[in-house]
C-alpha cells in the first residue's frame, strides 16, 4: 500500500520514489544518523539507497499493510523519513524516523511524528504506537515525549551496534 500525501507549510510527507536515491545518499551519509539506527549503514552509498527504494516500491504494490514509509520532503528533496512498521491493523505499530542534520532543531520531526501518529490512530484504527530508541539518543526521546509518548521501560543490552551492546528505551502512546 502506498502511504497518503500529507502537506504542511514547512514540509510534505509523501511516498518515497526511486528518484529519491541521490537525496537519500546526500542526507543519510551521516555518522550521526547511523549511530542511532540499526539498519542505516555508514557510509551510505547509492547502491544502499537503490536497494532500499526497490524494497519500498515492492511494498507499495502489496495489498498487505505491514510497513508505511513517508519521505519528509523540503524544497523537492527527501531530507528525512518516518514510518509505521510491524503494523497490525486495529492494534499496534512501531514508529521510526530519521532527519538530515541540516533540518534538525526546527520542530520538523515533532510535527511529522504528530501527523503520522494521528494517521495511525484515525485511519489504521491503531490502539498502540510504540517506538524504541537508544538510551544515548536524547533528541528522539524528546520528539516522542512532546508527542505524548510515555517511557515504558529500558531494555538492557537489547541490540548490538558496532560490536557493542546498547540499551533501548521503549516508548508508547495508546488510545
Amino acid at each position: 500500500m502506498q502511504p497518503p500525501i500529507i502537506k504542511t507549510k514547512q514540509f510534505i510527507l509523501r511516498p518515497f520514489y526511486l528518484k529519491d536515491a541521490v537525496s537519500l545518499v546526500e542526507h543519510l551519509n551521516d555518522k550521526s544518523i547511523a549511530r542511532y539506527t540499526l539498519s542505516i549503514p555508514y557510509p551510505y552509498h547509492l547502491k544502499d539507497a537503490r536497494a532500499w527504494l526497490a524494497k519500498v516500491e515492492k511494498r507499495k504494490k502489496s495489498k498487505k499493510i505491514e510497513v508505511l514509509n513517508w519521505a519528509i520532503e523540503i524544497q523537492g528533496e527527501a531530507v528525512g523519513g518516518i514510518s509505521l512498521e510491524k503494523i497490525y491493523i486495529n492494534h499496534k505499530a512501531e514508529l521510526g524516523c530519521w532527519l538530515s542534520k541540516k533540518y534538525r532543531g526546527q520542530g520538523i520531526m515533532t510535527q511529522a511524528a504528530k501527523l503520522i501518529v494521528s494517521y495511525g490512530f484515525k485511519k489504521l484504527k491503531l490502539k498502540r504506537i510504540w517506538a524504541g530508541c537508544f538510551t544515548t539518543n536524547p533528541a528522539s526521546q524528546k520528539v516522542l515525549l512532546k508527542n505524548g509518548f510515555k517511557l515504558e521501560g529500558i531494555l538492557r543490552k537489547e541490540h548490538i551496534k558496532n560490536n557493542r551492546f546498547t540499551d533501548d528505551c521503549i516508548f508508547a502512546k495508546v488510545k
